[in-house]
């Protein structure tokens, strides 16, 4: 993958930069700051992005926005944003344009290697990565107040798991059910949200932008 990359600190940004050579990835640019993560998709086109939240110059949510910015101008780029904490609403604005080409995921999970790697190429082909702490923090907020109380755990497990980015057949190895007991279980969930069964749209990534942004 061509990769660009955008985090303030030097010692994570190295380190992201050595990781993916070393896993035979091209990084195109390696940059401080959201208007030079912004310069440098313009003129490169990457795959995909990693980008901090929190950049300078004011460190509240310079990233999100240049993250925003790219997938208006460029929906072609994946996205890749990294947070310190889990932030809700940066997570729901991030995704009102689509669930597809993005990712949501804590610093922290940047240390388990396997799982960053494997968040990274998923964006970068068109599915998205969902921190899983992020997701069962949305669980508990909108089962309160949404239709998605009306799911049964295992219906809220399989949207969890959608939201994450995994095909159905991931869901099933997953969990450690059958395929036709995922597809089951997703249709019970799109029933029971009311998504219309339309060619103009796709009822997974609404079922994802409905759980969401609930």
């Amino acid at each position: 993958m061509r990769v660009t990359l955008a985090e303030d600190s030097t010692l994570l940004r190295e380190g992201l930069v050595r990781l993916l050579a070393e896993e035979g990835h091209e990084v195109l640019a390696a940059v401080g700051d959201a208007t030079a993560l912004t310069a440098a998709v313009a003129e490169q086109r990457p795959d995909v992005v990693v980008v901090d939240i929190r950049m300078p110059p004011t460190h509240t949510d310079e990233g999100l926005r240049a993250a925003v910015e790219i997938r208006e101008r460029w929906p072609e780029v994946g996205v890749l944003v990294l947070s310190q904490h889990i932030e809700l609403g940066y997570a729901a604005r991030l995704l009102d344009a689509g669930a597809e080409r993005v990712g949501y995921l804590l610093k922290d999970r940047v240390a388990e290697v396997e799982e960053f790697l494997d968040a990274l190429v998923r964006v970068a082909a068109g599915g998205a990565a969902i921190d899983p702490e992020v997701v069962r923090r949305l669980v508990v907020r909108t089962t309160r107040t949404d239709p998605l109380a009306r799911l049964t755990p295992r219906e809220r497990s399989v949207l969890e798991a959608l939201a994450e980015g995994w095909t159905n057949a991931a869901i099933a190895q997953r969990l450690h059910v059958s395929l036709s007991a995922v597809e089951k279980n997703l249709n019970a969930v799109f029933d029971k949200l009311d998504l219309p069964r339309t060619t103009d749209h796709n009822r997974r990534i609404l079922a994802v932008l409905h759980y969401l942004g609930a």
